[in-house]
């Protein structure tokens, strides 16, 4: 009897019609549209023979395309989410951190510079997951800000935000722009 009882939930559960899982495909499928569109701007000199700069976008935009196709089609057939999933109730506290996070970060990265940013989204996002140790949290996102700061400035020469803390060290260690 007991049996019946949970297929009868199980069959129930199978048929829902999971919202927000159909969001986020078509989300993903309009994300891959907008890339593609964007893509298909880029200007591509005929010096290019077979790849070119729009190669990488194009296989992106494929690529977000087939997730998203994949994606509506198990939102249709139910969802990808599973019993225990669906009967988790969503914590708003936690949602609210991470959002916080992300939002700082855009706000400050030109001010603060990429390591103060990422910085507080880090310790921001951490929170979301639970931790309380907010001290740990900033060192390891400076560690990580620094390397990924210093790597793209460095090795790539692309400035992704330069503030005072990375002034600092530029300027501790001699390596700041000579102009």
């Amino acid at each position: 009897m007991a049996s019946e009882g949970s297929e009868a939930g199980g069959g129930a559960a199978r048929h829902r019609r999971p919202v927000g899982e159909t969001i986020i495909a078509v989300g993903v499928l309009v994300l891959a549209a907008v890339v593609y569109w964007q893509t298909a701007s880029i200007p591509v000199s005929p010096i290019y023979a077979k790849v070119g700069p729009t190669v990488v976008p194009t296989i992106t935009a494929l690529g977000l395309g087939l997730l998203g196709a994949v994606l509506l089609f198990e939102a249709l057939r139910g969802g990808w989410q599973s019993e225990e999933e669906r009967e988790l109730a969503v914590d708003h506290a936690a949602l609210l951190w991470i959002t916080a996070g992300l939002i700082l970060n855009v706000l400050l990265i030109v001010p603060a510079g990429f390591t103060v940013a990422s910085i507080i989204m880090f310790v921001c996002v951490a929170r979301g997951f639970g931790s309380k140790a907010i001290v740990r949290d900033a060192v390891i996102a400076a560690a990580f800000a620094l390397v990924a700061y210093f790597g793209f400035a460095r090795t790539l020469g692309i400035n992704i935000g330069a503030g005072w803390i990375e002034n600092a060290i530029e300027s501790v260690l001699g390596i700041g722009e000579s102009t």
